[in-house]
């Protein structure tokens, strides 16, 4: 155990530890020991959970940039916890969630629980509904950073999940493991719904099996009355993810998705704040793509004004993605982002905690939650 002269000082804060962990990376000599990592896949990948200070965090592990990393993990001889080294001097206790019992189970037709969903953070069930999209695999139209195809190449999932396989896996993962909430993501398909109607049906099954508050995430439908089925069916909170928030940066990095542009995706936020509330709808927005500083704060103050909450992540660049060799943003870059967001998102009466389920309530990808208290 660490003494207090360890911890970081007034000078460097947690929020700011964690902004430099996420955007530098971590030297972990053994990826496959204690805790749980991902690579590859949609959501959070090459990165390992790890808890600091009380704080459940994603920490790449696996990217080039991580192995330049001044922070590096020695794990314990019992593997129970780990200590945080900064250019070799021990600067913090750090332990890592355990890997989950429904982890163990599988279904009657010997599908694995964890290629269903996994555990993200240390509280929340995620899965990929449909690990296809319309527009992976194709240069001129896929998202430059997306892996979703990966962990389907890997076989370490399945190419479409079924209401019954969600209902089956959430209800053990609760009692089990008390997962809190479940995030439900999904690849684009062909249909004008974009994902709407299969996240509607899964979430339904989900409910009728378990007590568990569900976010699900998807391109805005084309229909905005899909806003209020998704809630009926029992979807509590909403993701619509920019990702990049200025149109140029979007026809580089996502060229089809941004052919919903950013004035159509104001108009679904808008539309769905009305059906799911203030502060239960959320984008996610990757600063290091390109977008300045201001152009990140003018659109997150924008989204805040109108009740979204705006989840910034530092760029994390993925292993066989076309953006695989991309800086990640410096930490210095996330300070300037992050410390003024963190004001803007509490002047305007939202906060992470607030939300029913969901990435932004998770905060495991970003500093920002940590932040948040500072402002309370």
């Amino acid at each position: 155990m660490l003494t207090e002269s360890h911890r970081p000082s007034p000078a460097r804060p947690w929020p700011e530890l964690i902004s430099e962990l996420q955007a530098l990376g971590l030297r972990y000599l053994d990826p496959d020991g204690p805790g749980l990592s991902r690579i590859g896949g949609a959501g959070p990948s090459d990165h390992k959970a790890l808890t600091i200070a009380g704080h459940t965090v994603m920490v790449p592990i696996f990217t080039h940039a991580s192995g330049k990393s001044p922070y590096a993990a020695r794990v314990s001889r019992s593997g129970a916890g780990a200590t945080l080294l900064f250019h070799g001097e021990a600067i913090a206790d750090i332990a890592f969630p355990k890997k989950p019992r429904f982890y163990e189970r599988e279904t009657a037709g010997g599908v694995p629980y964890w290629k269903i969903a996994t555990l993200h953070g240390n509280d929340v069930l995620a899965t990929t509904v449909l690990q296809t999209c319309v527009r992976y695999g194709r240069r001129e139209t896929s998202c430059q950073f997306c892996a979703i195809g990966q962990s389907l190449a890997a076989k370490t999932t399945v190419p479409e999940k079924t209401p019954e396989m969600l209902a089956e896996v959430a209800r053990a993962a609760v009692e089990l493991d008390a997962v809190r909430h479940l995030v439900m993501t999904t690849g684009t398909p062909k249909s004008n719904d974009r994902g709407a109607r299969v996240l509607s049906e899964c979430a339904r099954a989900v409910r009728k099996a378990v007590d568990l508050p569900i976010q699900a995430q998807c391109e805005p439908p084309a229909d905005f009355a899909w806003f209020r089925r998704m809630r009926d069916a029992g979807v509590d909170t909403l993701g619509m993810h920019l990702e990049a928030v200025t149109e140029s940066v979007r026809r580089k990095i996502m060229p089809g998705k941004a052919e919903v542009g950013i004035g159509a995706y104001f108009d679904a936020f808008e539309a769905a704040v009305s059906v799911f509330g203030r502060g239960q709808v959320s984008s996610y927005v990757l600063a290091g793509l390109g977008d300045t500083r201001e152009a990140i704060l003018d659109t997150a103050a924008m989204l805040v004004r109108i009740g979204v909450y705006p989840f910034v992540v530092p760029f994390v660049p993925i292993h066989g993605t076309p953006l695989e060799h991309h800086p990640t943003p410096s930490p210095a870059f996330m300070e300037s982002v992050l410390g003024e967001l963190s004001r803007i998102v509490a002047r305007g009466g939202l906060s992470s905690q607030s939300m029913k389920a969901g990435c932004g309530r998770c905060g495991a990808c970003s500093s920002l939650r940590s932040r948040e208290a500072l402002h309370a």
